[in-house]
Formats: structure tokens, sequence, C-alpha cells
């Protein structure tokens, strides 16, 4: 089922929660809507369920309007935050429930909650309650109980919220395996950047009501159109520091006060000549360098965080606070004189006025 948002606006009163979101999710994608608290994520997410009603545009699912249908009429799957299972029914009422109000043969209904249950590795708990489960059972039912309705579209309000971060891990991979195996479109509603990047086929980044970027993870990751996405995207997130870009022959120099980097000529030339702009670089592209390096800048170790595989370094460069993912065991302590050589090919320059890239011009 293609899902498309066309103009969707969305006001409470005066407030404009979301604001003229134009995309389309193709029949079978994965979709994360990413961003954070009060963006406008979920408030979309309820209008492709129905619980909201948009106050401008269309949402249409293939060629048919929705604004108008009710959430039942919809053949939506829907997982909450919450779980939302009835407590004081057992684990296969509660899966066999959507189905119950539609009126679907008993024969049917059970041969279907079965099947769900054994996929979604709970055959065994159809007897207990909610309140004996785990968390991760419990999301596990949820998601059953979405899957057993044979949705067209799934919709997941940050369903892993709740859980520990190792069940997180766990419960990415299973729904992500699900969809593929299902090919049902999803759209799925998050804050942890991480769940969209390896979660999702396309993700739209969302930043006070309105769509920042609708792409792929690598493009957003490689490719940030905004300061926003160049922050918000990629963990741990991308530096940021002012400086000004000169260059003569194709040598272009990245410059400020004790500061002075080469970067391409592709990049540099797009951000020469404007003044000041944002150079941003990510901390898997800071390395540390021999002293007398050529391009190389000298910087202090502030803080050093072990990562286990990495070592997470913060760095005083130039009046600015750097970080730069280091091998494990490096030796860094607080205090150390490094230098510190920056991947010419991978800068980002971004307009401090417009916070643009400089780069998809």
């Amino acid at each position: 089922m293609i899902v498309t948002f066309d103009n969707l606006t969305k006001r409470f009163g005066d407030v404009v929660a979301v604001d003229t979101v134009n995309m389309q999710v193709q029949d079978g994608e994965f979709v994360a809507l990413l961003g954070p608290s009060g963006c406008g994520k979920t408030t979309t997410l309820l209008m492709a369920a129905g619980i909201y009603s948009p106050s401008g545009g269309e949402i249409r699912f293939g060629d048919k309007i929705m604004n108008n249908v009710p959430p039942k009429d919809r053949n939506i799957g829907m997982v909450f935050q919450s779980y939302a299972l009835y407590p004081h029914m057992t684990v296969y009422e509660n899966i066999v429930f959507p189905m119950k109000l539609k009126k679907v043969p008993k024969s049917t209904m059970d041969e279907r909650a079965r099947q769900v249950a054994d996929k979604m590795g709970i055959g065994d708990l159809l007897d207990r309650k909610p309140g004996q489960l785990s968390g991760g059972q419990q999301q596990r039912v949820a998601l059953g109980r979405a899957l057993v309705k044979q949705p067209d579209v799934l919709l997941f309000d940050e369903p892993l919220s709740n859980l520990d971060a190792r069940l997180r891990y766990t419960m990415r991979a299973e729904i992500k395996r699900l969809q593929f195996e299902l090919g049902i479109t999803s759209i799925y509603v998050t804050h942890d950047q991480v769940e969209a990047m390896t979660m999702a086929d396309r993700i739209a980044v969302m930043q006070d009501s309105q769509l920042q970027a609708f792409d792929t993870p690598a493009e957003l990751y490689d490719r940030p159109r905004t300061l926003f996405i160049g922050g918000f995207v990629g963990n741990p997130p991308m530096n940021f520091m002012d400086v000004e870009v000169t260059g003569q022959s194709g040598n272009f120099q990245a410059r400020r006060p004790n500061f002075n980097i080469p970067v391409a000529a592709q990049r540099g030339r797009k951000a020469s000549d404007r003044g000041e702009v944002v150079l941003g670089i990510r901390p898997e592209d800071v390395s540390i360098c021999a002293p007398d390096e050529a391009g190389c800048v000298a910087g202090e170790v502030y803080v050093v965080e072990p990562m286990g595989r990495d070592d997470l370094v913060g760095f005083l460069v130039a009046d600015t606070h750097l970080y730069a993912l280091t091998n494990a065991g490096s030796g860094l302590k607080i205090g150390d004189q490094v230098a510190l050589r920056f991947n010419p090919d991978k800068a980002q320059f971004f307009d401090p006025k417009t916070a643009r890239s400089l780069l998809w011009e």
C-alpha cells in the first residue's frame, strides 16, 4: 500500500503541530519519522491512523483519500509505546480481539492467532495475562495483535522506548526482519536516531512541525541538508566550528585563529569567499597525527570516554570543543597535547544564517 501525505497540516488552535508535510511512502517500505519531542512526528502518525483529522491537505492510501475515513475502516495495525494491552484478558484474547470486532469466523480467528503467536515467539504464553509477562513479551503481544489483522499499513509509535538497551537491540532486529518478510508498508515514529538509522529504508526528519528531509539513512548521514540534521543524525553527533574558507589554484583551506586545515576542492569551492561559514566534521573523520605533519592542528585532551571498541575523546581545538573516535586503549589522558588531522574529503559546510548545507547548492 502506497501512503501519500500531500500538504498535510494540523493545527491546535493557533499552534501549528504539522506544517504542510509532503512525502510518499512506497508499497512495502519501512519509513521512520525522526525528530525531537514536539516536532510533529506523532501527530503525523495519528493523522495517518485516523485518530486526528487533518486541518489541511490530504492523506491517501493508494488512490483513496482517507481524511474522513474512521480508524476502524483503514485496515491499519498500530503498536503503541505503552503496549495498550487489556490487563484482564489473556495473551490469546488480546491477539484475537481485533478479529472479534470484525466478526472473523472463530476457526479462522484461532488459526491466525496461533500462527502469529508462533511467529512472534509467544506461542507458549497464550494463557497468560499481560501482568505475568516481561516488557519484551508484552511488546511481542502488541505487535502480534497488530499483525493478526493482516493490515495494509503498520504504524509504530515509539514502541521500544520502555525497553532496556539490550532488549531494544533485539526487538529492533525482530521488527525489521518481520517487516521485510511480510512486506507491509510501515511508518515508525522515534526520537532515537539509532533506531531510525538501523531499521528504516528512508527517514523523514522533522523539526518544529516541518519536514526537513526525506532520504536514505546513508544520504542523511553523509550529506546532511541542514545543521539540525548534521547534529541530530549520527552518534556521536557531528562537530561544528565557525571558519572562513579561502583558496587559490584549487587549494582550499578552512581557517580561524590558531586553526588552518585543507579541504577538498569540490567542497571548498562551494564555501569559499562567503565570509564566515560553519564547518561540520564527524568524530570518525578526525584523527591523531604526528605533530609536524602538514595540515594538522594542535589540540588538548579534555575528556576520554572509553566505549569498548573505540574511545570517544574530547579535544579543545582553537577555543572549540570537538570530539574524535580513536582506537581503544590509545593511552590518551586529560591534558595531553596532540595534533589532529581533519579528513579533507569529509568536511561539510553550512550557511550560518539559513543553516542549510552549501554542498547542496
